[in-house]
């Protein structure tokens, strides 16, 4: 998250905080419970990009087929 601090301090920051505070606090809300970090590195990577709606081999928009597989 380096890039981030460099870029947006003041957000970063943010995360930063926010992610202590779920570390400190406990949730007692069923949909909010922690994330693998494998599923957050995904959600962050280039499939962020993608839009990808419709079903598996049933898209709408071409260049869907690694969003599929995952």
């Amino acid at each position: 998250m380096s890039i981030l601090k460099t870029v947006d301090p003041a957000v970063y920051d943010l995360v930063e905080k926010e992610l202590h505070r779920q570390c400190d606090h406990l949730e007692m809300i069923a949909s909010e419970n922690f994330t693998y970090p494998a599923v957050m590195e995904a959600m962050g990577s280039v499939f962020t990009n993608k839009y990808a709606e419709g079903y598996p081999a049933k898209r709408y928009y071409g260049g869907c087929e690694f969003a599929d597989e995952v």
